[in-house]
């Protein structure tokens, strides 16, 4: 190991993200009662400019009267590079912060912009006397950013998130591409022809978001920041929903955003380590035990060697499966 320490964010269940707009106050109850693990109250992008200031006072309420349980709330701000973001953070800290854990800051391009969300809350907070202190979820979603995502990532001690704005991403990118999270027929290979097929060839899809999200989850991770990948614009599409949460989960993802409810549990399953799988990380953790009592470094399991790196493998299964249990 590096002699560097990474400084882990807060530990937070953050499997699914229920986006929730904030100017449908008609929604607040229900997703409330919903089962998924972090609420983010909108002010940017599902908001209309006319309806901002209005939304912004729903969530003042909604944070002080619903009742969230023991959900994690975060409140996505309007961008830097508009006059609604400076009242977002100040009406919002100064009314309604007591409810608040994370703010969701759009469109970060730069280190910078960190620096400054994180000089006017903590102005706030101290003028307040808040001995709470607010956690930053970032979205990169820009090409900025993404070439900026490392230092994006260190830039405050408030950090616990990246997460992957898929839409913004390929607009600022110029993909050619109208789906929202989705597959594109276009970003395949073909294979030489097929022996004995009269020059058949077959046709095999890939994932043109795998870079962004390969390097997103690096920086994250280097940062002891959670990655949660972004929405998937096709909520009648369980099966490609699920398929796109699978292969973030693989890279290291721990969430998924859920734009409507039924993707909550979608995102809550996939998330989720299998019963056999933390069967097995705790058998490993039980087998190292014994080894390491025996003065060996490694040990077979199930035909399979295991050594020191697979109880740290282990650790972070059983580590998941039980913030689940106490969730």
């Amino acid at each position: 190991m590096s002699f560097h320490t990474i400084t882990q964010a807060p530990a937070r269940l953050n499997r699914s993200e229920l986006a929730v707009p904030g100017s449908q106050p008609q929604m607040f109850e229900k997703a409330a009662q919903s089962d998924v693990d972090v609420i983010f109250l909108d002010l940017e992008d599902a908001v209309a400019p006319d309806d901002k200031v209005q939304a912004r006072k729903n969530i003042i309420e909604a944070l002080n009267d619903v009742d969230w349980n023991t959900k994690t709330m975060s409140v996505r701000i309007n961008g830097l590079d508009t006059h609604y973001m400076y009242r977002d953070v100040v009406d919002i800290l100064e009314q309604a912060g007591g409810r608040l854990d994370l703010i969701m800051i759009p469109k970060v391009g730069t280190a910078a912009d960190v620096y400054a969300l994180d000089m006017l809350v903590t102005q706030v907070e101290t003028a307040m006397g808040s001995k709470k202190r607010i956690g930053f979820e970032h979205i990169i979603e820009t090409a900025l950013g993404m070439q900026n995502v490392n230092e994006i990532a260190a830039a405050s001690s408030r950090n616990e998130s990246l997460h992957f704005g898929v839409a913004d991403y390929a607009a600022s990118t110029r993909a050619r591409t109208m789906v929202i999270g989705g597959v594109n027929e276009d970003y395949s290979v073909l294979t030489d022809p097929l022996p004995d097929s009269d020059g058949a060839r077959e046709r095999h899809w890939g994932d043109m978001w795998h870079h962004a999200l390969s390097k997103m989850v690096v920086a994250a991770r280097a940062n002891g920041l959670r990655p949660v990948d972004g929405p998937f614009g096709d909520f009648s599409d369980p099966e490609g929903y699920t398929a796109a949460a699978k292969r973030a989960a693989a890279l290291g993802y721990e969430g998924k955003w859920a734009i409507h409810p039924s993707q909550i549990e979608l995102a809550n399953q996939v998330m989720s380590p299998g019963s056999e799988e933390v069967d097995r990380a705790r058998r490993i953790l039980a087998a190292m035990k014994e080894a390491a009592e025996q003065g060996k470094g490694a040990v077979s399991l199930d035909g399979r060697l295991i050594d020191y790196a697979s109880i740290r493998q282990a650790e972070v299964l059983v580590e998941k499966a039980n913030q689940i249990a106490a969730g």
